[in-house]
């Protein structure tokens, strides 16, 4: 004889409305997460260091000495690489917040395919994106810059990019959670 396993049909609106909220959380996050993102993605103030008796900042695309900033016209390596996975990283992101977005239709067509689970994968390869552009980053700044310039420190566009990681891991976690209750609202059918 087989065990049956517990269905959580019983509940179903409460069930629903846990798996309504964990998907409300986690667009919540994503969508901060892509703001956060794009911020600081976008801003040159993920170093600051002092030159020749001056402040002076810089980001992934400008460096700014004497308020008087420059574009970063070399092509080096880490930050070119840093750069790509910040910019795959808000691409994945939005793409989940898409698919976040139409799990809360129900309409699918396809029996296998469940939107909250593609939103959760996506929130989580951005989460992966993100943590290789800031762990690159990080590496070649402490290691190389940071022992060039002596009094420097890293500065609020690279933290946003700390944030921004986070945010779009809680919101994988939520989305998950939500597919695991979508999962138990439906039973124990077979798949």
């Amino acid at each position: 004889m087989v065990p049956l396993r517990k269905s959580c049909s019983a509940a179903a609106p409460l069930s629903q409305l846990k798996m309504y909220s964990f998907m409300g959380g986690g667009l919540f996050c994503a969508i901060v997460g892509n703001i956060l993102l794009v911020v600081s993605t976008a801003t040159d103030y993920w170093m600051q260091y002092r030159m020749s008796g001056n402040y002076a900042h810089q980001g992934l695309w400008r460096y700014c000495m004497s308020n008087k900033c420059y574009m970063q016209t070399d092509s080096i390596a880490y930050w070119n690489a840093t750069r790509a996975f910040m910019i795959l990283s808000g691409m994945s992101c939005f793409a989940g917040i898409i698919a976040g977005i139409m799990s809360f239709s129900h309409f699918s067509s396809f029996e296998r395919f469940n939107r909250s689970f593609a939103a959760g994968i996506m929130f989580f390869v951005s989460t992966f994106f993100v943590l290789l552009g800031m762990a690159i980053y990080t590496g070649v700044t402490v290691n190389f810059l940071g022992k060039r310039f002596g009094d420097w420190r890293f500065s609020w566009s690279y933290i946003l990019g700390w944030v921004a990681m986070l945010m779009n891991f809680f919101a994988g976690i939520f989305y998950i959670c939500a597919y695991r209750m979508c999962e138990c609202r439906r039973g124990n059918g077979p798949r």
